[in-house]
């Protein structure tokens, strides 16, 4: 068995997801490009590869991942592209997307030989994050004056609208997109493509899968683009867990178990929102799951067991796959997770394990 800890990619549980996605694609038409900045463990992309149509970036490196490893269309978009960076960028990319119409001009010249887009700002969001919110006061991500945007089209092929953050309300999704196609008509019909973004939890469960392909398939058909969609946590939900062990049990007036991961290291996003880890709940005995590192608040969440916890048992934290992978750090210098994957077969692979080599590469 690997030594924990150690995140445990599921190839049937992934493949789930992948089915969702394909059936998708061939219901509405839409285009499914993974999302880097949830999830980059191209170990994965073999299994991923057949089901979706290439990868959409955030930086240089993602950028460069998705074309080296994914193959297939790559999307580029950035919050803001340096001198240094718009040539490679340009040289990966099949679409290129510019968060403002300044950076649009003044890389002109640099992209005039590949599709370019501008990200949208509809001023509106399903955040309940202001951290996340990409329509909060004063946000710098994308443009949202019309006549701005229409003044700069001939220079587009297409725009990039992420607003959807945890979204599994199809009727909000609806309501929100109507509300797009009212305000930005007059430059959506000068485009060939839309991107939605990612953010949209289709591959959950009861989500009504074959309303939102009708209702893709409707906006694409009325204004004759070709629509894609940024899949990241959708692409990979309920398909990884981290597998933790117990290091010491301590009563403070509370069972804890401190487990040889870190929730700041390994698991950041839930730290950052304040949100607890999905941990077993089920049985009469209870404890906090608490990590190694020396920070106060690295604890994972309360959990439920069927029997008293021991020096040594495993705990499979659920649900480990999408931003925090992409996030995993070396404070304190605790162990990286290893990567794992099982196998349709129920085989185990293992596909990397870190070292203390990898730990002094990582600083200088």
């Amino acid at each position: 068995m690997l030594p924990t800890p150690f995140y445990l990619i599921d190839e049937e549980a992934l493949l789930r997801n992948m089915r969702k996605i394909q059936h998708l694609r061939e219901a509405s038409g839409a285009k499914a490009l993974l999302a880097l900045k949830c999830f980059a463990t191209w170990s994965a992309f073999d299994i991923m590869r057949p089901y979706m149509d290439g990868t959409t970036s955030s930086s240089l490196y993602e950028l460069r991942l998705g074309h080296e490893k994914f193959g297939k269309e790559t999307h580029a978009y950035s919050v803001a592209w340096s001198d240094r960076e718009i040539d490679e960028a340009c040289g990966y990319a099949d679409k290129i997307i510019f968060n403002t119409i300044g950076q649009l001009t003044r890389y002109a010249e640099q992209s005039a030989h590949i599709r370019r887009g501008v990200r949208l700002n509809p001023r509106f969001s399903t955040s309940g994050f202001d951290l996340a919110d990409p329509a909060r006061p004063f946000s710098r991500l994308g443009e949202w004056d019309v006549a701005k945007l229409l003044a700069v089209s001939e220079m587009i092929s297409g725009v990039m609208i992420h607003y959807n953050c945890e979204n599994g309300d199809f009727a909000l999704f609806d309501r929100q997109l109507s509300r797009i196609e009212t305000e930005f008509a007059p430059l959506l019909e000068r485009l060939d493509w839309v991107s939605l973004g990612g953010g949209l939890h289709f591959t959950g469960a009861d989500y009504p899968i074959e309303e939102f392909a009708a209702r893709l398939k409707t906006f694409s058909e009325r204004f004759g683009v070709q629509v894609y969609l940024e899949p990241g946590e959708a692409s990979i939900t309920q398909s990884t867990t981290l597998e933790v062990s117990v290091l010491d049990i301590l009563d403070n007036g509370k069972n804890i178990a401190i487990v040889d991961s870190s929730i700041e290291a390994h698991m950041l996003d839930l730290l950052i929102y304040r949100e607890s880890a999905k941990l077993p709940q089920s049985g009469d005995h209870a404890y906090q799951i608490a990590g190694k590192s020396c920070l106060a608040g690295d604890i994972f969440g309360e959990a439920r067991f069927e029997r008293p916890l021991q020096i040594g048992d495993r705990i499979s934290v659920r649900d480990a796959a999408g931003y925090t992978m992409v996030k995993k750090n070396w404070f304190n210098g605790v162990n990286m997770p290893a990567i794992a994957i099982r196998r349709a077969d129920g085989s185990i692979e293992t596909i990397r394990e870190f070292t203390y080599e990898d730990y002094t590469s990582s600083l200088s």
